[in-house]
């Protein structure tokens, strides 16, 4: 296992963290599955309290395994609230529930809009006292907002860590991965296979592109080739999962990189052609309130990698998943021409929004941090 400091926490972690909520079967899973993850070395565990039994899976097991407390650290998250009393209720119960005495880190789980960041300035306060009572040691948050609002927020100067949605297929937070590290925060990726394109199940054609990586490994190499990133979410739901990130460190195979980066754009550009958006977002603001750049990018992916399944599961979390992904469907786009001019590409936009929502417009269940909306 390799190792880096994240940020001014001065915490060292490992490369690769333990997310919790998909080892929720049981709490005889979920304590196989941590006790596997600190016997590769992983010593940072993530949880939050909207990750239903997580945390009291995740106390329980650190009881029974018996590690000293000095041995890992641990990430917790809570929602963000304009109300004191909650923030310390929320705590309490988190730890609580995770038998400990303090966090190593306590995040913002969603601080997706400005009105978050408002609530977050109105209760710092309450954050710094209880910080200062020893309950938690760091603050940070974890975002699925724009990134203005990602940038705002580091610029606060008020947060030690970024929970960022940050992968080889979707880049737009590239800034305010410069940013935060330019102002020493530590850069925590979330989610690289999951939101990073399912990519434990990922198509065949991506397979040959990403050859002879898998493309999970591709997108691990591509993040940790990255010094400014200090560590990575994996979230296996059993222990036989947690085998594949290690053999990614061990083969050190960073120098396959930019083959690969250059088999994937140009099977890109050649299957787009003129019809390829490049993520500029200068197509916004919509006034049907459609996510344009969202649902161009995962129409780009769809065509050029047969990544169906994850545009098909992306999209139908639009009009559900409220401030976490933000947007209408496109089948609301009223041909009104407002976003033409702006596009650099001249992209007939209408009818590629028309054409996503045909291909992707299917049911959705239910996910399990929708609690929290």
């Amino acid at each position: 296992m390799l190792y880096r400091r994240f940020g001014k926490t001065d915490l060292v972690l490992s490369v690769f963290s333990l997310g919790t909520m998909r080892a929720l079967t049981s709490q005889g899973i979920f304590c196989q599955t941590l006790e596997k993850a600190f016997k590769l070395g992983i010593n940072h565990l993530e949880t939050a309290r909207g990750y239903g039994n997580s945390q009291a899976y995740l106390g329980a097991s650190l009881k029974d395994l018996a590690l000293e407390r000095e041995s890992f650290y641990i990430t917790s998250k809570i929602p963000p609230s304009r109300e004191p009393t909650k923030i310390r209720i929320w705590l309490e119960d988190s730890l609580s529930q995770l038998q400990l005495d303090y966090l190593d880190c306590l995040a913002i789980h969603g601080l997706n809009t400005w009105e978050h960041l408002e609530w977050f300035c109105q209760t710092l306060p309450i954050f710094k006292q209880i910080q200062a009572e020893g309950l938690f040691r760091h603050l940070g948050f974890s975002t699925h907002g724009p990134l203005p609002l990602i940038q705002a927020a580091i610029n606060t100067g008020h947060f030690a860590f970024v929970n960022l949605h940050y992968y080889y297929f979707f880049q737009r937070n590239r800034a305010a991965i410069n940013q935060a590290y330019q102002k020493d925060l530590g850069i925590f990726i979330i989610s690289p296979a999951d939101k990073g394109g399912l990519l434990h199940h990922p198509p065949e054609l991506l397979r040959e592109l990403t050859h002879p990586l898998t493309p999970l490994e591709f997108n691990y190499l591509f993040l940790l080739h990255d010094p400014r990133i200090s560590t990575l979410s994996i979230g296996p739901a059993n222990p036989l999962e947690m085998t594949l990130p290690t053999g990614v460190i061990e083969n050190q195979a960073f120098n396959l990189l930019e083959e690969i980066f250059d088999r994937l754009e140009r099977v890109k550009q050649e299957t787009l052609t003129e019809d390829l958006c490049s993520q500029c977002y200068q197509c916004l603001p919509c006034p049907e309130n459609i996510n344009i750049p969202e649902v161009l990018r995962l129409r780009n992916l769809a065509l050029a990698y047969d990544m169906e399944n994850f545009a098909q599961y992306r999209y139908g979390m639009f009009e559900k998943a409220g401030h976490w992904f933000p947007g209408r469907k496109a089948n609301h786009c009223t041909q009104c021409g407002d976003c033409l001019p702006r596009c650099p590409e001249s992209l007939p936009i209408p009818r590629l929004l028309l054409d996503a929502h045909n291909r992707f417009n299917v049911s959705q269940s239910r996910r399990l941090w929708e609690n929290e909306i």
